[in-house]
């Protein structure tokens, strides 16, 4: 595949990069990196039958007492450009919400996961700050076929700074990133309080974040929940409509996404993670 605008083969940068979400505000580009996390299952996991996909998957269940979980979701975290210090936070934050809202979390990077058999089992797919190329086309292919028979997509954060050179995938997140400028605080204005990623929030939501700016206005395709007052910080780029959060029913499927989560910080903070939670729960279907 062609590398996405920004993105340049690891390890090495693209010598002449476009738009790379986390570049710092004076344009000076951060050197990539990639980083696999393969995590022992165990000894079955040492023997050759297992293949690569289930070598770096890691799953976390409710506890035994509350009995099988509801459904399964699969975090997806490669990166193949910048890769967030969040990540790990991240992992733990979803995995924490499953175990206290009754669905499985099963991580991985391998790519190879994206099988129409290996996905079936999932009800969502969440791309937790992925950048770059992160599938190859079969597992492209897979991936539409998930989101035709139904499935779910949740998207958070740099997952708009994902798969530029896929104009399916464009569709799926709603928008692609463009700039950001310097973390701040920043005024969000929640527009749908009946969805379950913002019903617990007031009209307004004062918090600090990085804030993307993204190529195209979402609006037209999605339903907005949540956008930015560009008033309320400095570096908004998209005219004082700035859509953050949204919704929308794709080719058969759920998609999610949110612009929020860039800091580690965020996944201690309850408004956060709620806004989270609800927000893969629309995506698999069960809110």
């Amino acid at each position: 595949m062609n590398p996405a605008p920004g993105h340049g083969p690891d390890p090495t940068p693209d010598p002449t990069p476009g738009p790379t979400a986390d570049r710092p505000p004076n344009g000076t580009a951060r050197r990539p990196t990639r980083r696999r996390i393969v995590t022992t299952l165990g000894a079955a996991a040492l023997t050759a039958a297992v293949t690569p996909a289930a070598a770096a998957a890691t799953r976390s269940t409710p506890s035994a007492s509350s009995g099988a979980a509801a459904y399964e979701i699969l975090v997806f975290t490669r990166t193949a450009g910048f890769r967030h210090d969040s990540i790990p936070q991240g992992v733990t934050a979803l995995r924490r919400l499953g175990a206290e809202n009754d669905f499985a979390v099963t991580t991985t990077e391998d790519p190879a996961a994206f099988t129409t058999a290996g996905l079936a089992r999932y009800r969502a797919v969440v791309f937790l700050s992925t950048t770059g190329d992160v599938l190859g086309p079969a597992q492209q292919t897979a991936f539409e076929g998930y989101l035709r028979a139904g499935g779910g997509y949740a998207g958070v954060h740099a997952a708009a700074d994902t798969e530029y050179t896929w104009p399916w995938y464009g569709g799926l997140v709603g928008a692609y990133f463009a700039s950001h400028p310097a973390i701040q605080p920043a005024t969000v204005t929640v527009e749908d309080r009946t969805h379950d990623a913002t019903a617990h929030l007031a009209a307004t939501w004062r918090r600090t974040d990085e804030w993307y700016n993204y190529r195209t206005n979402p609006r037209p395709a999605v339903r907005v929940l949540a956008s930015l007052n560009e008033s309320s910080y400095t570096g908004g780029t998209m005219g004082g409509d700035h859509p953050i959060a949204w919704c929308h029913d794709y080719q058969g499927g759920r998609s999610f996404y949110t612009g929020l989560g860039h800091t580690a910080e965020s996944y201690a903070e309850p408004a956060f993670l709620r806004h989270l939670l609800g927000g893969v729960r629309w995506a698999a279907g069960m809110a």
